[in-house]
């Protein structure tokens, strides 16, 4: 009998290491978002794969100049005025090699579209976010953090 025990808790301990070995590989789940300039949180975004592309979502908006629950009043088109909360902000990323790119990612704030690449650093702990127009050269990087 204990030696089942035994075996049950160790199955269920391996079990819930599982999760958090597969997230140091891959950019799939929740990340708080770091203002590059104020290097505050500033909302929880998840991200997902869908048929080997990524995406993200924000879940929730930390920090805002424009109080709780803002709406995107400088984007365009379908996203004009809608609320930032369940807006997917980043699309169509495919892993190449270290790191995924191909995709866009829209700043909420200034209501632009950008392309994006994103590399996983710090063992997953870490995201470096990098949207550009033109060259990957030319651009802006932002540091997401793992949501625990």
């Amino acid at each position: 009998m204990k030696h089942l025990i035994r075996t049950t808790l160790a199955l269920a301990l391996t079990a819930s290491a599982l999760p958090a070995l597969a997230d140091s590989t891959t950019p799939v789940g929740k990340w708080k978002t770091i203002d590059d300039k104020t290097h505050e949180v500033k909302s929880i975004v998840e991200i997902t794969e869908n048929g080997g592309l990524l995406e993200g979502k924000v879940l929730q908006v930390l920090k805002s100049d424009h109080g709780p629950h803002p709406k995107c009043t400088e984007c365009s088109g379908e996203r004009k005025d809608k609320p930032i909360e369940g807006m997917t902000i980043m699309w169509g990323l495919k892993k190449d090699g270290d790191e995924w790119s191909g995709g866009q990612i829209l700043d909420p704030a200034k209501g632009k579209i950008y392309k994006v690449t994103i590399k996983l650093e710090d063992g997953g702990k870490k995201l470096d976010v990098h949207g550009y127009i033109g060259f990957s050269l030319i651009g802006r990087s932002q540091e997401w953090v793992r949501a625990e």
